[in-house]
């Protein structure tokens, strides 16, 4: 019983830290998961690119497909592989979950609901302990493309729509963990967050996470010098997710995020130019 699918890695419109209500957008940048099953009673995760991996997430996610598209109880192994760096801000974890959901169903011989299956891998980070708010936010961006708004306390979608931009992303050599973020820091900015909540609910997205970027950045201190750099090139720019990766966005094939990608390339770490997707997740 072999399954084979992919989901999508998300830049920050807003952090759902601060009130629990978020918003990511889809990005060209994609995580593999296989599942074989077979009849044995536990699940054995892997990941290509760290064997020495925390695999919970994954195993978590199998076992609770199993139990709602399978009739009988299975285990198996699971492996990911991405193009996504682990511990970003990128969305690494839910694209893994959402791609080792919809293998799992694929195993079954299942196509499952994408928001459901979506609400499947968001319990199985809040099992795994990987998630402070559940990351409805960027496990929907991953999963349905396009750029979402979401309640994270109710697992609620509030809004999805398409977007068509070019991409920049600078991603420094540290790594930062969503589970490890300052909780009460980001409280603290939550006015602007509520300001960011209502621009992205009126479809101003670049606008929002600018606002977000610099708030965030503050809360969680990062430096605001590359979003400042961006600012008078790109339609928005922000920290994504808790760190430390930094997204630009502006309108596709505009070329305006070259003199970005020269600032940023002059900066320790990864920068590297992709486009939004609106298509999600998919069974392969």
């Amino acid at each position: 019983m072999h399954g084979r699918a992919v989901a999508l890695g998300a830049g920050t419109v807003l952090n759902a830290l601060a009130t629990g209500v978020g918003s990511a957008f889809a990005i060209d940048a994609e995580t593999t998961a296989t599942v074989e099953l077979d009849d044995t009673d536990a699940v054995r995760g892997s990941v290509a690119e760290d064997e020495d991996a925390d695999t919970r997430l994954i195993e978590r996610c199998v076992e609770l497909a199993v139990e709602r598209y399978g009739d009988d109880d299975y285990g198996g192994t699971v492996r990911t592989e991405s193009d996504l760096p682990m511990a970003a801000g990128l969305k690494s974890s839910s694209a893994a979950a959402n791609a080792a959901v919809l293998a799992t169903a694929d195993a079954l011989g299942v196509d499952p609901d994408r928001e459901e299956a979506c609400r499947l891998g968001v319990r199985a980070a809040r099992d795994a302990g990987v998630t402070v708010t559940g990351a409805f936010d960027d496990a929907s961006a991953s999963m349905l493309g396009g750029v979402t708004v979401t309640n994270n306390a109710e697992d609620e979608l509030l809004s999805r729509d398409s977007v068509e931009w070019d991409v920049l992303v600078w991603t420094p050599h540290e790594r930062a963990y969503s589970a490890d973020a300052d909780v009460d820091a980001c409280a603290n900015v939550a006015p602007m967050a509520e300001l960011v909540a209502e621009l992205a609910l009126d479809g101003r997205y670049a606008e929002a996470m600018t606002v977000n970027g610099l708030a965030f950045s503050a809360a969680l201190d990062f430096p605001t010098d590359p979003a400042v750099e961006a600012m008078p090139h790109a339609a928005g720019v922000s920290l994504s997710g808790t760190g430390p990766s930094v997204v630009a966005v502006a309108e596709s094939e505009s070329g305006a995020l070259d003199p970005v990608r020269d600032l940023w390339g002059d900066r320790p770490g990864a920068t590297w130019l992709t486009t939004t997707r609106n298509d999600g997740g998919r069974i392969r």
